[in-house]
């Protein structure tokens, strides 16, 4: 259980004074909740950081204060002027004087009980605001703070700004949060005193109070002493959590699994190629892995090309010669159908009996692939998120293929090993998407690593150029002698202008163009707006050559196989990230054609965006790309968040993340492997940290132990 110490923090933030079911709402929508919870906590408070500062410790006297300065001014009430009767538009204004000079306070749509209440004539009173000269008089419009010197010390002289949401302002939040940091318990530290020492790094309870209330403006930077505690902190939680469950996954007993390589050996004769030496190296430590005596959990790499199925396939067939099954899910239908239609061939023609499950699988047909792969008569089951449900029941599943494993969550990557005998198949995870280091370690450290680096023999190099888009006519009259040869082109557009046309409207007039040009008959036009079957059924034709263009939006990212397609071009090239540049260009060059990548950009082009398309010119290294990806988006955005799943932090979003992260990492390691069951006295402190970050998994995975 969550140590009693931290319940203050797991509170409602409805328990905070001024916070009532209205106010729980807006802050659900300002704070970055996690997922799954909806009500807003005391902590979910403490890690709504500020964005900045407003600084209010010049206290000039009134003659001396800057018109457009932020000033803090004593002052006395000298007299109220309301606004003319029926004239709802005039400022209330409140006279005021310090020995120098004279200020008007300024009101508009007020409230003159309310303004009596806390300018009474005569008293002296702390305001601060923007100093503002109208005509020749100082004035101040609508105080931040009007406070009596008994409640001096409530005027914050460096006041935190925070993110809001419509209808929250920032001084609720403010008093909230104030509430919020003395919930703060005493807690144990879990950093090692010399790393502290050495960064020069406060306490955690000080970090976390400097940053909600600072002593220099600079305290409220991420490069700061407090930012960077408190981020160190939350990558140690994450890393020492996936260790463990690494740890304790991988000490479970696996089945051991060593086929005679039979099956294995007529697979590698009917292929086309010869293996590459990277896909010879990646099963033999898939091999090794499954013949050893604990579960496989292992991560293929493999840029677009490079022969990922194949490799899974193979690690299958040594599943099935020991007379077990193997399954392998994709995140989308078309890629699970994709993946189906380059296993079937090889695996029939060996004799292994291979069925596919999707959402489209329905009613008697989806019943006869579950009464198969129940009685054991399907070796190998190609499926979507289809294969989660409690009826898909195998005899016997010894390895799961995972496919694009950012698209799933790691409990779905359980929920599938679980259907293995005893709970416990091998699991091998692929992804296209090249990932740097520093996102193995973030999002899959709890896997070991195989890469493929190179593509099968045979293919070109693809040629990728720039152009601007004034260029478009002579790329069309390119493409004139390119269809008369036979070639097949893709066209991307993406998102034009957001207030003005969508995606699939910019798709469409792109379709329409084309068309005019080259005949309406030889022009497909593909968009996330379809259904399955209308995707599938133009996906086809153009794989059929039965239309040479097909205009698209991003939907082709991953799609079906078109070796004859050997032309890419990229509409608006500068609006997409390096990581899908790299996928949507890797659409093509799957066949014996020279192929293709046109970059159509609109000029003039930012640094960042000549960078990414130079880049793209330059190589088709796909982890090249992707640590130049890491280096132009920075450590919050890898490889696009959304692209590649990158894990979400509530804190540690900093330009030193990659060196926070390194550390941590091994940081993580050193202290599981000296305690691996944290039980020393750092162990105990580090077991608050995972829970006050919510790795709950992990702590959960201990109280099982």
């Amino acid at each position: 259980m969550r140590p009693v110490e931290l319940s203050p923090l797991f509170a409602p933030a409805q328990s905070l004074n001024g916070i009532g079911p209205r106010m729980a709402v807006l802050l659900s929508k300002a704070l970055d909740l996690p997922p799954n919870v909806t009500e807003p906590r005391i902590i979910d408070l403490i890690w709504h950081l500020p964005t900045g500062v407003v600084d209010r410790r010049a206290e000039p006297t009134v003659a001396h204060a800057a018109p457009g300065s932020i000033s803090t001014l004593k002052v006395r009430v000298l007299k109220h002027r309301p606004a003319p009767r029926g004239n709802k538009k005039a400022p209330y204004k409140v006279a005021c004087e310090d020995d120098t000079g004279r200020l008007d306070l300024v009101f508009f749509h007020a409230d003159r009980r309310f303004i009596e209440r806390q300018l009474p004539v005569g008293e002296q009173r702390y305001i601060s605001g923007r100093v503002e000269l109208f005509g020749e008089n100082l004035q101040m419009t609508h105080p931040d703070y009007i406070v009596s010197p008994d409640a001096r010390h409530e005027l914050p002289l460096l006041e935190p700004v925070y993110g809001l949401t419509a209808g929250l302002s920032g001084k609720v939040l403010y008093k909230a949060v104030r509430q919020a940091l003395e919930r703060i318990p005493t807690l144990p530290e879990w950093q090692e005193p010399n790393w502290l020492s050495t960064r020069g790094w406060p306490s955690f309870a000080e970090s976390i109070e400097r940053l909600h209330r600072p002593r220099e403006t600079s305290d409220v930077s991420t490069g700061s002493d407090p930012w960077q505690r408190i981020s160190y902190d939350e990558l140690l939680a994450s890393q020492i959590a996936l260790a463990i469950v690494r740890l304790k996954l991988k000490s479970q007993a696996g089945r051991q699994i060593a086929g005679d390589g039979s099956i294995r050996e007529k697979i590698r004769q009917a292929l086309p190629f010869a293996l590459t030496n990277s896909q010879t190296q990646a099963l033999e430590e898939v091999y090794a892995d499954m013949a050893g005596p604990n579960r496989m959990l292992r991560l293929l790499q493999g840029d677009v090309g490079s022969g990922k199925t194949v490799v899974a396939l193979m690690a299958m067939a040594d599943a099935i010669e020991i007379g077990a099954q193997a399954a392998i899910m994709a995140p989308t239908e078309v890629l699970a159908r994709q993946h189906m239609e380059t296993i079937e061939p090889l695996a029939t023609s060996v004799g292994l009996r291979v069925g596919l499950l999707t959402g489209r699988e329905k009613g008697k047909a989806r019943q006869a692939v579950l009464d198969k792969l129940a009685a054991g008569d399907l070796d190998i089951l190609v499926g979507t998120h289809a294969l989660f449900q409690p009826d898909v029941i195998f005899d016997d599943l010894a390895l799961a293929v995972i496919d694009e494993q950012h698209r799933f969550g790691v409990h779905q990557r359980l929920a599938l090993q679980a259907k293995g005998k005893g709970g416990g198949a091998n699991v091998l995870v692929m992804t296209a998407t090249p990932i740097p280091r520093t996102l193995l370690m973030t999002n899959f450290g709890d896997l070991d690593v195989s890469r493929l680096t190179e593509k099968p023999p045979g293919r070109k190099p693809i040629v990728t150029k720039m152009l601007p888009i004034e260029g478009i006519e002579r790329l069309v009259a390119r493409l004139r002698t390119q269809l008369a040869e036979g070639a097949q082109v893709y066209w991307v557009c993406p998102l034009i202008e957001s207030s003005e046309k969508s995606e699939l409207a910019a798709a469409e007039e792109r379709a329409a163009h084309l068309a005019q040009i080259f005949g309406a008959e030889n022009v497909g036009l593909l968009h996330g707006a379809m259904t399955g079957p209308a995707k599938d059924k133009t996906m086809n034709a153009f794989a059929g050559n039965n239309f040479q263009i097909l205009v698209s939006t991003t939907v082709i990212e991953v799609g079906v196989n078109v070796p004859n397609a050997n032309i890419m071009v990229i509409e608006h090239a500068e609006r997409f990230g390096l990581a899908q540049l790299h996928q949507l260009r890797g659409r093509v060059g799957r066949g014996d054609r020279q192929s293709y990548c046109m970059l159509l950009y609109k000029a003039p082009l930012g640094n960042i965006a000549s960078e990414r398309l130079q880049m793209m010119e330059r190589t088709e290294d796909g982890f090249e790309i992707a640590e130049k990806d890491l280096e132009l988006r920075g450590g919050g955005e890898v490889l696009g968040a959304r692209q590649s799943g990158a894990p979400g932090y509530r804190v540690a979003n900093v330009p030193n993340f990659e060196e926070l992260l390194a550390a941590a990492h091994d940081d993580a390691r050193m202290l599981l492997n000296e305690d691996p069951d944290l039980q020393s006295p750092r162990g105990e402190s580090i077991r608050t940290l995972l829970y006050l970050f919510e790795c709950d998994e992990a702590a959960r995975l201990f109280r099982a132990a």
